[in-house]
């Protein structure tokens, strides 16, 4: 596999490696050369801590401390990259650890995950499948499992794990019994859910999805993992008496916006109302996420200013918010003016951070400092991602939509995928027989570490 390619873009390249070597890179949001030399910057550190790509390594893996599905979400971020920028630089390692974690069945069910898989985990997968039929990445081989198909399959699994026995619907964050978390209904498997729906409604035009769409979003609120103004809290406890946890994160609201902008996209007259509606009290609320005093600066407003931090994964979400918010922009264009000057203003500031580590070009977490050219001394996948996501984010401006089954689109569909179908409430086809002790034990320990986050968080609310 290559490292580098020899792009149109490697002058681009050097401008960026030139500039940070004397100061903080130093952002013109006017120009696209500048914009792909920051997004190129960002995108290079992420990629030093991928080797699946390597002999003897496994495709579509990170090492520790990163979980299964942050890979499905760089894979997709590393799609927008290329369909952003024209660079396909890392388009050959995508498409192996893609086909690799996909599996022959189509399912992203690999067996190394199985014993801590959850629904959002394998829906951050299926995501980025749904994003390469969107964005016409290339694609897999006739013999492999197919973008569109490999979506549709995870969709009509994941429709078979509704539980309207227990708080009368949703599912569940975890997908196997003797997981710790299966019995807490997280926003974020719903709110990929509901993503999925949405998008998969605009592709095809099959309304089966939209009425799923529908479904997820009045459980959702229902069941008060939706406020009225539009706060998406972080998930309910079954055994608590559906009892919900307030805590906010930006990738929630990000999912659930996105798929409302679809949504808005597909649909005309009073329901196309209903979901104008929802777009811009998500957009509103979404401001919980933006430095209160450094004006427009995006943060993980529960876990950055505080002591003990942000965990692993939640040093990436802002990755996932800010590329809804452009996609946001494509769907609901009128959401442009308010979104992308925040996106400009966050972009600067976040490529202002990228002055750390021993290589000089380490991006950090924390954007709002004040501070500019100051590294917090974070680093990792996420703070890289983060920072690629929220520069490339503003190329989408002039960018043609993404493509459906009658307008640009080529992949091949598999709408019965996993057994769903149209009527997708049939039996799950996965084997639930139970795992040896020592599975339990690994599964206990990959879920505990995020369980007992919840422990020390502090609600954040809007004043």
């Amino acid at each position: 596999m290559r490292w580098f390619s020899a792009s149109k873009l490697a002058a681009a390249w050097t401008v960026a490696n030139a500039a940070v070597r004397s100061a903080a890179f130093e952002l013109d949001v006017g120009s696209t050369e500048s914009i792909i030399a920051g997004a190129t910057l960002a995108a290079e550190g992420m990629m030093h801590y991928y080797h699946g790509n390597e002999p003897g390594n496994t495709p579509g893996i990170l090492p520790p401390p990163y979980y299964w599905w942050e890979v499905g979400a760089m894979f997709g971020g590393l799609m927008d990259y290329w369909w952003y920028t024209g660079n396909d630089t890392w388009n050959d390692i995508v498409m192996q650890g893609m086909l690799f974690q996909i599996g022959g069945d189509g399912l992203l069910m690999p067996a190394n995950q199985t014993t801590s898989e959850g629904n959002d985990d394998q829906a951050f997968w299926a995501i980025a499948t749904m994003m390469a039929a969107e964005r016409g990445f290339p694609n897999p081989p006739a013999h492999k499992p197919q973008w569109l198909g490999v979506t549709q399959t995870v969709f009509n699994l994941q429709a078979t794990r509704w539980d309207k026995a227990n708080c009368n619907g949703g599912l569940r964050w975890q997908i196997f019994q003797w997981n710790n978390g299966y019995t807490y209904k997280n926003t974020v498997s719903n709110g990929c859910f509901f993503q999925l729906a949405t998008r998969l409604a605009r592709y095809t035009g099959n309304a089966t999805y939209s009425e799923w769409a529908n479904k997820i979003w009045d459980w959702s609120y229902s069941s008060g993992l939706i406020s009225d103004d539009y706060r998406f809290y972080d998930g309910l406890d079954i055994p608590s008496n559906c009892t919900v946890n307030h805590n906010q994160w930006s990738y929630n609201a990000g999912l659930f916006l996105a798929g409302s902008a679809f949504m808005y996209n597909i649909t005309t007259g009073s329901e196309q109302a209903k979901w104008k509606t929802r777009v811009d009290g998500i957009l509103w609320m979404a401001g919980v996420f933006f430095h209160p005093t450094q004006t427009n600066i995006m943060y993980e407003a529960i876990c950055e200013p505080y002591p003990r931090g942000c965990n692993t994964d939640q040093k990436s979400f802002k990755a996932y918010f800010s590329r809804w918010l452009a996609l946001t922009t494509q769907m609901a264009p009128y959401t442009a003016e308010t979104i992308m000057p925040k996106l400009q203003v966050s972009a600067k500031a976040a490529l202002e951070t990228c002055v750390g580590g021993s290589d000089g070009v380490t991006c950090g977490l924390k954007w709002y400092k004040g501070d500019w050219g100051a590294w917090d001394g974070s680093y990792g996948v996420g703070e890289q991602m983060a920072v690629m996501e929220v520069t490339q984010s503003l190329l989408i401006p002039g960018k043609p939509s993404p493509f459906t089954e009658v307008k640009g689109g080529n992949s091949t569909g598999n709408p019965s995928g996993g057994g769903g179908g149209d009527n997708p409430q049939l039996s799950a086809i996965i084997d639930l027989s139970r795992p040896t002790a020592g599975q339990r034990a690994g599964a206990a320990f990959a879920t505990l570490t995020v369980l007992s986050m919840t422990g020390y968080m502090v609600y954040y609310m809007v004043t």
